[in-house]
């Protein structure tokens, strides 16, 4: 493993991330989507950002990203304040041939948050857990979330239905309530939020923190093509589609991307030629563009700090209330 570097991001509690937030919101890793840019624009204005480490092309080039990201992050806000910290997605699942490498470059630059998807989360936990970063993990089933406890996770994505690309089928509120029965760590609840009373009303749930996916597709500082962006602001929640067909597990897709694929209403849900996951059908399939239940509430580009600060007025109106 590559030497271990001084501390260059600032690892936190749970407690700790909690009060750090200015707004119990974590834009979603997406990919092909969320780039530096995007992740620093929503650290300094009071958000978690996160990104698929996937993203870059090759592990140079995350590392590269890494570095960048540490300089952009290490100068204080206008208030002397800290932005938040950032969050790397790490694919766990054996059909990522990136993971290893990834996993070095995580180690290497101490990520303070890192989010597990599809894999198991225990691979990652010790080392994470050593250096003192936390560890979210996805999980789409009450199965899922018993494993992700008993391995130690210091919070959980709870995928639910209307979460963009990767998502799950469960109804928001029921899991949420499933899950703390038996979990007292973070718990982020994913699926079509884009404002900020939905924030509150995700903690009156007994949740702590939301991810926001689609919304930040349509912001300068993504990496998505405009096709995509042009896309969502011209969609409806109708316009979407879960299918497991892509890559064998639950993808929310844009219907017509997906019938151009031949999918239809009967046949989205079927497994085509696989058993199992595969990370590689989702990278190799061009022009099929993801999005959220979120995606009608989205009429324009806005800039990521622009959309942070309006779902903070309306997440205050509603905690005031």
């Amino acid at each position: 493993m590559s030497e271990i570097l001084p501390t260059v991001f600032e690892c936190l509690t749970a407690s700790e991330l909690k009060q750090r937030l200015r707004l119990p919101l974590i834009a979603a890793p997406m990919f092909k989507v969320s780039s530096p840019e995007l992740v620093t624009a929503v650290c300094r204005a009071g958000a978690i950002g996160a990104f698929p480490s996937i993203n870059a092309r090759t592990p140079a080039l995350f590392d590269a990203w890494m570095a960048r990201l540490g300089e952009a992050l290490s100068e204080a806000l206008p208030d002397g304040s800290r932005p938040a910290p950032p969050a790397v997605n790490l694919l766990t699942h054996d059909s990522n041939p990136r993971f290893e490498p990834d996993f070095e470059i995580v180690r290497k630059w101490r990520a303070p948050v890192v989010i597990t998807s599809v894999g198991k989360p225990e691979i990652v936990i010790d080392a994470v857990h050593g250096y003192g970063g936390l560890v979210f993990a996805d999980v789409v089933s009450l199965h899922h979330a018993r494993r992700a406890a008993r391995s130690g996770v210091d919070g959980m994505v709870l995928l639910c239905a209307g979460a963009g690309g990767q998502t799950g089928r469960l109804n928001p509120m029921a899991f949420v309530e499933a899950v703390r029965q038996f979990y007292d760590g973070i718990l982020i609840v994913a699926g079509g939020i884009t404002r900020g009373y939905q924030l509150r009303a995700i903690e009156l749930m007994g949740a702590d923190v939301a991810y926001c996916g689609t919304r930040f597709i349509v912001t300068p500082e993504s990496s998505a093509p405009e096709e995509h962006k042009a896309a969502i602001i011209g969609a409806e929640i109708d316009d979407v589609w879960d299918s497991d067909a892509m890559s064998g597990i639950p993808a929310s897709m844009l219907r017509s991307s997906l019938e151009k694929l031949g999918l239809t209403p009967e046949t989205r849900w079927l497994q085509e030629k696989r058993d199992k996951y595969d990370w590689s059908a989702v990278k190799e399939t061009p022009g099929v563009f993801s999005l959220g239940h979120g995606a009608g509430d989205v009429a324009k580009e806005e800039a990521a700090a622009s959309i942070i600060a309006r779902m903070t007025d309306e997440y205050r109106q509603a905690a005031a209330r």
